[in-house]
């Protein structure tokens, strides 16, 4: 398509985006850390999209999303159209345009010699400013099918596939274990990287359209399988890959050391106005964290907002380059050194740390010992003679996820997992149980949401012509497909 201004990139050579608050004040809330953008810089940001010919950003982004097209239209100042772009490939474009690493952005063209174009800002401000004007309402089904289908797992993957199943006339009911629907984006990523209402709202939305929820039912506990498949014709599994990545090393028993989720949990359900006996929280400690990912950077900044003495960063790794390697060249999605707004705001980081123990006193953590790591054979080895002791009152692992919990039964049938103990599926998400489907980091591991959503959209498709014979509904991706950001 041509876009409004072919020479908008030679005329906006700068990339702006959102300025984040004060640390001094935003330290001291749980709000989110951007404020508003401005309309009229918003406009001029997305003028640099160019006619490029091949949108490499469709590409870099699991779901097709048309970027070249709502950046025309933001920057023609027709929201209400912008909007209807942005949701016919994304569900939630509030969530990823807040959380996504943007791969988009890594594979947009004008990227290889200017600085990309702010399309997850864009995206953002799209979908806020289309609620904000009351442009997303409810689409319930024109027609029922008469046919059911049962979610287990109320994350980015579930949701997107109850809402394009619930469009398309089938009966919904998404299964959560905990109390509130929602999964990570719920407890696992802190309000100062996505308030709930941006959850809530589009919950209300899917609600006004029919979909169900069942907060507080473990399936394989509270139901089981065998009666959950009774019950519903379809079933999709959407437990993302809950398990986490431990690490065996002399004083790991001691009090004081807990997994990442475990803290962020406690945290986000604090925040949400809940009472949390025994919370593990960082005031007044000093705390280590083991993991320089995401996750270790959510802890960091609630660890400051709780009043933490002191926070340090662990990475096994070497500090990522502030360039693209030469192993990693254009389009592909680099790994690059950045600075969240934790980061920004308090602790210290420390790359080429190797763990060598927990130091305890009377069963209770008091100092982390590490060495600078060394490649032997191919492999990260604590080097000797570099030992120093890290004072930790609190340990958090946040090393990753190794798979989905639990195992799934249906009589004297097991479905099966993968080589990487995540659940198996075909490229169409069916699996070796008739009727059951796997979709989001079950299947495929701990990856991006926009991986998830899009994995939701292709299963919903999947099971609706499971159920029907026939399917409108589109499919982004298949369950082998790896991008080229991988």
């Amino acid at each position: 398509m041509l876009v409004a201004d072919p020479r908008g990139f030679l005329k906006v050579t700068d990339r702006e985006t959102a300025k984040r608050r004060e640390i001094e004040v935003r330290i001291k809330d749980w709000k989110e850390v951007y404020e508003p953008f401005d309309q009229g810089v918003l406009k001029s940001q997305a003028s640099r999209c160019m006619d490029c010919g091949i949108a490499f950003c469709h590409h870099g982004c699991p779901l097709g999303n048309l970027i070249p097209e709502w950046n025309d239209l933001t920057w023609r100042q027709d929201g209400k159209g912008a909007v209807e772009r942005l949701h016919a490939t994304n569900n939630f474009p509030e969530f990823t345009g807040k959380l996504c690493p943007a791969p988009c952005e890594s594979s947009c063209v004008l990227g290889i010699n200017q600085p990309a174009v702010t399309i997850k800002q864009i995206e953002a401000s799209i979908i806020d400013q289309a609620f904000d004007r009351g442009w997303v309402q409810a689409h319930a089904p024109e027609r029922m099918t008469g046919k059911t289908v049962a979610i287990v797992g109320s994350g980015p993957a579930g949701l997107a596939a109850a809402q394009q199943l619930t469009r398309a006339g089938h009966t919904v009911a998404v299964y959560e274990r905990d109390d509130r629907i929602g999964g990570l984006l719920r407890y696992g990523i802190p309000d100062f990287k996505m308030e709930k209402y941006h959850l809530d709202r589009r919950l209300e939305q899917m609600e006004a359209e029919g979909t169900r929820f069942r907060p507080g039912v473990s399936i394989g506990t509270d139901m089981s399988w065998e009666d959950l498949l009774k019950r519903y014709e379809a079933v999709l599994i959407a437990t993302g890959a809950s398990k986490p990545r431990d690490i065996q090393l002399p004083g790991r028993e001691s009090n004081g050391i807990h997994f990442a989720m475990d803290y962020l949990t406690q945290a986000n359900r604090v925040v949400a106005g809940d009472s949390v006996e025994g919370q593990i929280s960082a005031a007044g400690k000093h705390v280590v964290i083991l993991g320089g990912g995401d996750t270790g950077a959510d802890c960091l900044g609630t660890a400051t907002r709780q009043g933490a003495l002191s926070v340090t960063t662990l990475a096994i790794g070497a500090q990522p380059p502030a360039e693209r390697r030469a192993e990693q060249p254009w389009p592909t999605f680099p790994n690059l050194f950045e600075v969240a707004s934790a980061h920004e705001e308090f602790g210290e980081r420390k790359y080429l740390a190797n763990t060598v123990r927990f130091l305890e006193e009377n069963g209770q953590v008091t100092g982390i010992e590490v060495a600078e790591t060394e490649f032997v054979d191919g492999a990260r080895r604590p080097k000797p003679g570099t030992e120093q002791v890290i004072p930790a009152d609190l340990v958090l692992i946040a090393l990753g996820f190794t798979g989905p919990e639990g195992d799934v039964q249906v009589g004297e049938t097991q479905l099966e997992r993968d080589a990487k103990s995540n659940l198996g599926r075909a490229d169409d998400y069916s699996t070796n149980i008739d009727g059951v489907f796997v979709a989001g980091d079950a299947g495929r591991g701990q990856s991006l949401i926009v991986w998830a959503i899009a994995e939701g959209r292709a299963a919903a498709s999947a099971i609706d012509k499971y159920l029907e014979g026939t399917t409108s509904l589109p499919a982004p991706v298949k369950a082998s497909d790896k991008g080229i950001h991988a």
